[in-house]
């Protein structure tokens, strides 16, 4: 695993990009999220409208959100997205991750973790002391994950609806005092 993390590169994530961290995320829906979301819903997912809408994201942002891409060999095989935590349309002190997606067939491979590992690591630097995300409850594998890289359930749980269906997610934190630069 050592040999392919050497070749990984982690990097913000370009306009070029767009169509590629598409593929990635819808990807990651499809997969990750079959049996707790409508399938009709992950049916309907559309790589070139989710395109268009990360370039809108890219164009009109204000540094506050940064997007990062893992890159191995040139192909895009990993993405993570994170900003200011949002308390409904207020933005906290806290840093939020918002999405890590790997490109199916390159789970396990240290993808997911160097991007979470980047994600946190800049949030210290920019002097955040804690990060939050939000994962869907039922989401074992996902959850697990974030447990291994320190983040526990904080208690907060709230559903978002998918065509009529509410699926629940549950928010997990850690604090970032370990991840600044000594």
């Amino acid at each position: 695993m050592e040999d392919r993390l050497s070749r990984l590169r982690i990097r913000e994530m370009t306009l070029a990009d767009c169509r590629s961290v598409a593929e990635i995320r819808i990807g990651g829906w499809r997969t990750a999220y079959a049996g707790m979301i409508p399938q009709a819903y992950l049916d309907r997912l559309d790589v070139d409208a989710d395109a268009e809408r990360r370039r809108g994201h890219l164009e009109k942002g204000n540094g506050e959100v940064v997007n990062l891409v893992a890159e191995r060999h040139g192909e895009l095989v990993g993405w993570a997205c994170h900003g200011p935590y949002r308390e409904g349309e207020v933005r906290t002190d806290d840093a939020e991750l918002y999405a890590v997606y790997v490109r199916p067939g390159h789970f396990s491979t240290g993808v997911g973790h160097a991007l979470l590992r980047e994600s946190a690591q800049r949030c210290a630097t920019a002097g955040h002391e804690r990060m939050l995300l939000w994962v869907l409850k039922d989401n074992a594998r996902a959850r697990r994950f974030y447990e291994g890289h320190g983040f526990a359930p904080d208690g907060a749980e709230e559903p978002f609806e998918v065509d009529g269906v509410a699926v629940p997610e549950v928010r997990y934190v850690r604090a970032l005092g370990d991840m600044a630069p000594a």
